[in-house]
């Protein structure tokens, strides 16, 4: 089925589904048929009036509009047939198409631009009030690259997909993205000689290793029976001697145990790290 075509009947399904609209009844019969019995409840008929396909521009680098080779712009005027019993009175006939109008401005994403209603008129037959309503919503869609394949669906809202294409259990974000192709970072930095330093990631890291450029992992004085540690790794909370996580990258400290110390910060040496995100 045609995208376009098929609207209406996703904007009714929709409808139907909302619960403080439950007393209303919703169908793709536009016009309505005149029914042969009055009302007992309201009803309303959805349809379109009148689709503009035309051209779609967008603006390049330089702030000049560029034709969409595949791209078009679709301007819908959409029509609601609101039929409300006498019994209701008038005012329920404008309550009714503004409860709809709200709907589907607020709570899903169709662009729509204008809306408006006609004069409230009497249908003796059905012993109906009558209202007719309308919107209007643009919307973009793009055929494929090769003109013998069907246009594709050019509508992506919360009625008909949205709540499907932006379901990021079944689908990946674009930080996911980016954390796939970026996944870490590393770099290197020269010592200061201060007790502490801090470095700067902008983000919090899941994991940090820090490690000497131009030393071992581990020197040993014997003759004052001292070791220094020049390997540092940190996970969460938790941290080798020296080393720990920050909100924003890792904090680096002059520390020791017993006879082994944890320096990352000495004049004159460089260092080289790993940070998971």
């Amino acid at each position: 089925m045609d995208p376009i075509v098929a609207i209406p009947q996703k904007i009714v399904d929709w409808l139907s589904s909302q619960e403080e609209l439950g007393d209303i009844t919703f169908f793709t019969e536009f016009p309505p048929i005149i029914k042969a019995s009055p009302l007992k409840r309201a009803i309303v008929a959805v349809g379109f009036e009148e689709v503009t396909i035309s051209d779609k521009f967008v603006a390049n680098d330089e702030g000049v509009l560029e034709r969409q080779e595949y791209c078009r712009t679709a301007d819908i005027k959409a029509r609601l047939s609101i039929c409300v019993p006498y019994s209701y009175g008038g005012s329920a006939c404008h309550e009714t198409f503004t409860k709809i109008i709200d709907a589907l401005t607020f709570r899903t994403d169709l662009n729509i631009t204008q809306s408006g209603c006609e004069a409230t008129q009497s249908d003796r037959d059905t012993s109906a009030l009558v209202l007719n309503g309308w919107f209007r919503m643009t919307a973009d869609f793009c055929p494929a690259e090769n003109l013998e394949d069907n246009y594709y669906s050019f509508i992506q809202k919360e009625m008909i997909c949205g709540s499907h294409v932006t379901n990021e259990t079944i689908h990946v974000t674009a930080d996911d993205k980016e954390l796939w192709n970026n996944p870490m970072i590393s770099g290197l930095y020269a010592g200061t000689g201060a007790s502490t330093r801090t470095i700067s990631l902008g983000f919090k890291p899941k994991l940090v290793i820090v490690f000497c450029g131009q030393n071992p992992l581990t020197t040993i004085d014997f003759a004052k029976g001292a070791a220094g540690s020049q390997l540092g790794i940190a996970v969460g909370n938790y941290g080798m001697l020296g080393v720990s996580i920050t909100s924003q990258g890792f904090k680096l400290s002059k520390e020791s145990l017993g006879a082994v110390t944890a320096d990352f910060n000495t004049v004159g040496l460089s260092y080289c790290y790993i940070a998971v995100k």
